[in-house]
């Protein structure tokens, strides 16, 4: 165990009791006009936020190490974002896709220009991940003419009855909503730390698995519109694909005249010190989906995809009324130049950073199974035998909910794993204070279970 102290003064930024008597009223009224479907681990009501510090109404201060679920890529009122939502504000706040703006365009042009698949793309803009993965669905059918997909056990791809098709990550997302969209099979994702197939290559396993079962006994290739994936799997753990898999993936689909999407919601936009999680390991789809990171917390969504399949779709095939919304746009282009500019790198070398001290954690704590992460994109995963890897859920819990009380925010994913994904441009002294949270968390919660 441990035996670091963590500085008396990181308890001063809590003033009260948590939740305090505001928040608490708060949530009281909130109770009766709210849907109780939001999942919510604890009481923080936010009244402001800068860089990777909030505040709650009760002014208690907090580092959020979430970032809105990987949204607020720049951090909390990036002021040079703020400075374009004011400016585009000022000019107009809403025309529909019905006509052009110059904002919308640039941002195409942009997004065109990182190069996210790997030739000239065209873009669809939305408001969310699930519409744009809803989007890419639409458009390999269309263009296949086919009527299956592929997708991975522990996916997650959104709530629509279409998007929620394909997530697999816990059964109570699904609970009561079937039939969904019909003509989704789901085969294991490759995970290296809870191997399913022998052997040592997880992802050749799974690759085989497709090629040689699935195609042979239950689904016809020719049948198959798209193959979708997470390079990194998000809601189911922080799972990132083992090398070579994806590439074996790109050869499969291409085989066999299968298109691939690539959900980059979670992982795309610098969050794993690349622009999009795919270039560590040289593969790029036919189609992206981009969202959360995108436009530093404005709602927007992208479908990304090679021009010459996006160019098929006629007019009025697929449209959105809020799409390309000016303030939105320039929210996203401010957040792309600050993104390739510095905190793409940054991502690098502070994931780098916590990464090392991380595995030094858990060197210390035999409930930390594993350690995984690229740039800011990290999971922690806990466990209750390391023998075994049997999954520390309550424990996990536990530790959520002792960090808010420590001044920490943080989500889980999968059975049992902390994700650590604060702002892009989160410095190391920050990344000391949650990492000195996140020690004092982790000894209370096993000294109070």
């Amino acid at each position: 165990m441990c035996s670091a102290q963590v500085r008396p003064e990181l308890s001063a930024h809590i003033r009260t009791e948590l939740p305090g008597p505001k928040a608490r009223a708060l949530l009281e009224r909130d109770r009766l006009v709210s849907t109780p479907s939001l999942g919510r681990d604890y009481p923080f009501v936010m009244a402001r936020g800068r860089g990777v510090e909030v505040w709650d109404v009760d002014d208690n201060r907090f580092l959020d190490f979430t970032s809105g679920i990987a949204v607020c890529s720049t951090g909390h009122a990036h002021p040079k974002v703020v400075a374009a939502i004011r400016e585009a504000s000022e000019d107009f706040i809403h025309i529909s896709t019905d006509y052009w703006h110059e904002r919308m365009t640039r941002l195409c042009e942009r997004v065109n220009d990182l190069d996210p698949v790997g030739e000239p793309a065209q873009v669809f803009i939305c408001q969310s991940g699930t519409e744009a993965v809803e989007g890419a669905l639409k458009l390999a059918r269309y263009i296949t003419g086919r009527p299956r997909y592929i997708a991975f056990l522990g996916s997650f791809h959104g709530r629509s009855m279409g998007s929620l098709a394909f997530t697999a990550s816990r059964a109570t997302q699904q609970a009561g909503f079937f039939p969904t969209m019909p003509g989704v099979v789901h085969v294991p994702y490759p995970n290296n730390y809870r191997p399913l197939f022998k052997g040592s290559d997880q992802g050749q396993a799974v690759l085989d698995y497709i090629e040689q079962t699935l195609f042979q006994s239950n689904v016809p290739p020719s049948e198959v519109a798209a193959v979708m994936v997470e390079p990194i799997q998000g809601e189911g753990g922080y799972v990132f694909a083992p090398e070579g898999f994806l590439r074996g993936l790109r050869e499969l689909c291409d085989r066999h005249g299968i298109l691939l999407i690539f959900d980059e919601v979670q992982s795309g936009m610098g969050r794993t010190g690349r622009m999009f999680g795919c270039q560590h390991w040289g593969v790029t789809p036919d189609i992206m989906s981009l969202a959360k990171g995108i436009a530093s917390g404005l709602p927007m969504g992208l479908t990304v995809a090679r021009r010459r399949h996006m160019q098929r779709w006629p007019r009025g095939a697929h449209a959105n009324t809020f799409g390309g919304n000016p303030i939105c746009c320039a929210a996203a282009l401010a957040t792309i130049d600050l993104i390739e500019q510095q905190y793409c790198a940054n991502a690098a070398a502070v994931g780098e950073y916590l990464l090392g001290r991380l595995r030094t954690l858990q060197s210390r704590f035999e409930c930390i199974g594993d350690v995984r992460g690229k740039g800011l994109m990290i999971g922690v995963e806990l466990i209750s035998d390391r023998e075994r890897r049997t999954p520390a859920k309550e424990l996990c819990q536990a530790v959520l909910t002792r960090a808010y009380h420590n001044g920490l925010l943080l989500l889980s994913c999968g059975p049992s794993t902390l994700r650590l994904i604060p702002p892009l441009m989160i410095d190391r002294s920050h990344a000391d204070e949650g990492l000195a949270l996140l020690e004092r968390s982790l000894r209370e919660a096993m000294s109070a279970g």
